[in-house]
């Protein structure tokens, strides 16, 4: 088992997630539930949520493959993705990006629907969760190992989001707007940091096929 696979791809995935921000979000968007139905609508998005990323892990670079697309086109574009993820993080945008989901997906959907769609997909399986997700199973190079080692971050990951989701009150309460603001520039600088890395990894790859 790669131990650096495994810390590169839990910071990954945590950053890409960023479950401390999700607390004001879920908070929003169960206001008008009863705390019997908040913990059940957490446990449902964190499985649904689940569901998709090991799906993506685990088919992900096959379905890449039947539309032709390669793993170091997939790491540029994933990267670039990754980066103006980190961007928005970095300058404040994703916050209310996401608030604003949320507020669209409550005016069309009914609460029992929540945890499906926006808690477990775009909130947390989202296109820079699902691309992070791919891309490290692409990085485990056939490994079941690695792969299985993916798999169990990705549970963790998402079991950090229940947490969150659980505890949101009290972690929007302890944290507020400074600490929020502070946390989520710190994981944008570093997932930035992964991201250009990866964009000069599928760059290296991409020329390297090219002249092979």
């Amino acid at each position: 088992m790669d131990i650096e696979f495994i810390k590169t791809a839990f910071l990954t995935m945590f950053v890409a997630l960023d479950p401390p921000g999700l607390a004001p979000v879920f908070l929003a968007l169960t206001a008008q539930m009863t705390q019997v139905q908040r913990k059940s609508t957490a446990y449902r998005s964190v499985v649904i949520a689940f569901c998709i990323l090991v799906a993506a892990a685990l088919g992900g670079k096959a379905l890449l493959a039947s539309l032709g697309i390669g793993i170091p086109a997939f790491r540029i574009a994933g990267g670039l993705l990754l980066f103006y993820i980190a961007a928005e993080m970095v300058f404040e945008k994703r916050e209310q990006r996401k608030s604003q989901s949320a507020e669209a997906a409550v005016e069309q959907d009914h609460l029992q629907s929540i945890a499906a769609f926006p808690l477990a997909m775009p909130l947390m399986a989202g296109p820079g969760a699902i691309t992070a997700t791919i891309l490290q199973a692409s990085n485990a190079q056939g490994n079941w190992m690695n792969m299985a080692a993916l798999i169990g971050i990705l549970f963790v990951v998402l079991a950090s989001c229940l947490i969150v989701f659980l505890l949101s009150t009290k972690i929007d309460r302890f944290l507020g707007t400074s600490g929020r603001i502070i946390l989520s520039r710190l994981l944008g600088v570093l997932l930035a940091a992964l991201a250009i890395q990866i964009i000069g990894d599928g760059i290296v790859a991409f020329i390297h096929t090219v002249w092979k």
